[in-house]
């Protein structure tokens, strides 16, 4: 009961007349031997009194629209016999997803007799249902593997961090939790307060894990010994385990939170997890289920949240894909799906930070479904053996395809709102220290993004030019089109090949990539690194490097090719730097050493030859108006008309498609270009002359995101 009522929180959801209301107040219970209500810290749980505010804040209830935080007590406050009103988080049984094809008929289903809570008993277990067309059996947790030793774990696991549990979870909580939000914060700290006995084992270990990364951040902590992570792992992986039969949503919360630690994105776990979350009913649409509504926005942030781990690792383990679209029905996230209040009102840092946390997860939920789309479009088995087939083709056939992706990533970056671009808000913060920002993962994914599509483009373009000296070498083709396949300066369009113009514009638009992406990791400061990373990023700092070594070993003249041997060599430098005690170390060394295998591998490479640049620009421009002649255009290089015979010729509006990298994107000097020379975001003239990041003319043009940036506020001055 709280002070200010006249009921309990089961006779107010109920309506009955609650027999409490003359009984003597009940004392608050104490926690490790202080008082509750003293021991709360300002980053503590709003409280029971903060929950009574909400609720008269919100006077309208109904008994199947209950608020968010009424529901949250009921189902928290109380033990056991209250959490029978959720479905995936029960204390003493677990759920299990009933298929339209398993043994159990849905027809017959529908005839069994269910009570007032959806609830129909059978020798087999209890059946819930949840809306017309899903049901579920839940099963007794008794029954599973490991069930008798879970008060002796979590004890165990709560004694490893003594006496600092609180505040490794509160350092959680403002570090992680933010940008990361798969937990019902306010739940779960007024649940610690009455008992870490109330957690599943995985998960408290899992938070306790991750937070430790942030142990010299914590001015309470800093100066005292580290507890022992590796007695940690060993009853994360043991709990962990045990709870895999017996799943709840605490355990998709586990195995998501070990996911994020530098060493922890391996792909077997990440499988496990699609499964028990499809168990579970995740992949489900859940927005009118019969269950608390907390519960449905945290299934569909859970839901989302195994939807990126998939996607991301599927990009950074090279494997196929788990979640496929035609069995995925989650809606996508609203403001509602959120709780209500999960910061101290009095603390305006901290709403900043949750509110900017909730739109940064959810523009990488966005991004996730891009990369999806690319991953299917173009790194599935049936892809590459469609691009295969199209033979000469497939450089065609590949751009037409990336067109509309290309779009999407345009229109998702113009539309990133102003609280997640990169900007300077952060280094004129009096204390820095004090406040990360984790705006940078989500940055870096879109650099990936883009890298991973321009990567499948430079692949076929590399291999069309290779099949068609190939099939001039055996005679197949005229001595003029294997010199066209040859070389990049030829002045008709190729036969059998890729036309050269083509080809200078799509390693135009792939280094104008590289160059936004170098500059972006040059230009972070120690606020971003020492912030939340999500785990795929030390894998997206090594994909720049990878993308490099690409355009590196595909160069055709030696020139080009120093170019970017000179570039792999800063930012190498610049990964270096970041590596600094404090300043991210871990984050960049998994990308430095990548980077020093791709470059070992290079020096093997035959030397290329010498070409003059002046002589290929000249060339480039003569193929160029072949090409328009060709496919259908005027003939004038420097025309609209021009691009626009070019784009129907390709089938794609080149325009368009050069638009998605941070210059197209931020409304930049692409804008003022005709469509073809847009395409690579760079005038074609200039191409092999573009700066380095810190130059004044790389700075000047990248107006989107970045433009506000010192350059020597980031990594180079964490250098000095």
């Amino acid at each position: 009961m709280g002070e200010d009522e006249d009921s309990c929180v089961a006779c107010l959801v109920a309506g009955t007349e609650c027999s409490l209301v003359d009984s003597p107040p009940q004392r608050k219970r104490k926690l490790n031997g202080g008082d509750l209500e003293g021991s709360s810290s300002k980053r503590s749980s709003p409280g029971r009194s903060d929950i009574r505010r909400r609720r008269h804040q919100q006077p309208s209830l109904s008994c199947t629209t209950a608020s968010s935080s009424l529901a949250e007590d009921m189902a928290n406050f109380g033990g056991p016999t209250l959490l029978k009103r959720t479905l995936g988080l029960q204390e003493d049984r677990y759920s299990q997803y009933i298929g339209p094809t398993t043994d159990f008929e849905p027809s017959l289903i529908n005839l069994s007799p269910f009570d007032p809570h959806d609830e129909s008993l059978l020798a087999r277990g209890t059946l819930r249902r949840v809306s017309d067309n899903d049901t579920f059996l839940l099963l007794p947790d008794q029954n599973t593997p490991g069930y008798d030793h879970i008060i002796e774990d979590v004890d165990e696991i709560e004694s490893i961090v003594a006496p600092h549990g609180r505040k490794l979870i509160d350092l959680y909580f403002r570090v992680v939790h933010p940008a990361f939000p798969i937990i019902q914060k306010t739940v779960f700290l007024e649940k610690y307060e009455r008992s870490h006995r109330e957690f599943s084992p995985p998960l408290l270990a899992a938070i306790y894990i991750l937070a430790i990364n942030w142990w010299e951040h914590s001015e309470e902590l800093a100066s005292l010994p580290r507890p022992n992570v590796r007695e940690l792992e060993r009853l994360v992986r043991t709990t962990l385990a045990d709870a895999m039969y017996r799943p709840k949503l605490s355990t998709i919360q586990a195995g998501l939170i070990l996911s994020q630690r530098p060493e922890g994105d391996q792909w077997a776990p990440t499988a496990q997890l699609v499964a028990i979350g499809q168990e579970l009913g995740l992949h489900l649409d859940c927005s009118h289920w019969k269950i608390p509504p907390w519960e449905r926005g945290l299934r569909k942030r859970l839901a989302w949240a195994l939807y990126m781990q998939d996607k991301w690792g599927a990009l950074v383990h090279g494997r196929p894909s788990h979640i496929f679209a035609s069995n995925w029905a989650v809606q996508p996230l609203t403001a509602n799906d959120f709780p209500d209040v999960e910061w101290d009102e009095n603390d305006v840092e901290e709403r900043i930070e949750i509110e900017r946390g909730r739109v940064l997860f959810g523009h990488m939920v966005q991004l996730s479904q891009i990369l999806g789309e690319i991953l299917e479009t173009f790194y599935t088995l049936q892809a590459a053996q469609a691009a295969a087939n199209a033979g000469a083709q497939a450089t065609q056939l590949i751009l037409s395809l990336a067109k509309p992706i290309q779009l999407r990533l345009k229109d998702w970056y113009s539309g990133l709102p102003a609280v997640i671009r990169m900007d300077s808000g952060f280094q004129s913060n009096p204390n820095p220290s004090k406040r990360f920002s984790s705006i940078g993962y989500l940055h870096l994914a879109y650099f990936a993004t883009e890298i991973t599509l321009h990567r499948r483009i430079i692949r076929s373009i590399d291999a069309s030019a290779a099949a068609a000296a190939a099939a001039a070498a055996a005679g197949s083709t005229s001595n003029a089109a294997a010199s066209s396949a040859s070389s990049p300066s030829a002045s008709a369009p190729t036969v059998g090949g890729v036309d050269p113009y083509i080809q200078h514009i799509c390693r135009s638009a792939a280094k104008a990539r590289l160059i936004s992406a170098m500059d972006f990791v040059n230009r972070l400061t120690p606020s971003h690194l020492r912030a939340f990373w999500y785990f795929a990023s030390k894998t997206n700092f090594a994909l720049i490097g990878t993308f490099g070594s690409l355009l590196w070993a595909t160069s055709p003249g030696r020139e080009e090719a120093d170019w970017y041997r000179r570039r792999l060599g800063e930012y190498r430098w610049t990964l270096s730097v970041s590596s600094k005690p404090g300043e991210g170390k871990g984050l960049t060394e998994f990308a430095m050493g990548m980077l020093d295998i791709s470059t070992g591998l290079l020096k093997k490479l035959p030397e290329k030859p010498l070409l003059s640049r002046s002589g290929s620009a000249v060339d480039i421009d003569a193929a160029r108006r072949q090409s328009l002649l060709a496919l259908g255009g005027t003939g004038s290089a420097g025309s609209s008309s021009a691009g626009g015979g070019f784009s129907m010729g390709m089938g794609m509006g080149m325009g368009g498609y050069g638009g998605g990298g941070a210059r197209g994107a931020g409304g930049g000097r692409s804008g003022s270009m005709s469509g073809l020379e847009s395409y690579s975001g760079v005038h074609s003239a200039e191409a092999s002359g573009v700066q380095s990041p810190r130059s004044p003319e790389s700075e000047s043009s990248e107006e989107g995101g970045y433009g506000n940036f010192s350059a020597t506020s980031g990594m180079a001055g964490v250098g000095d």
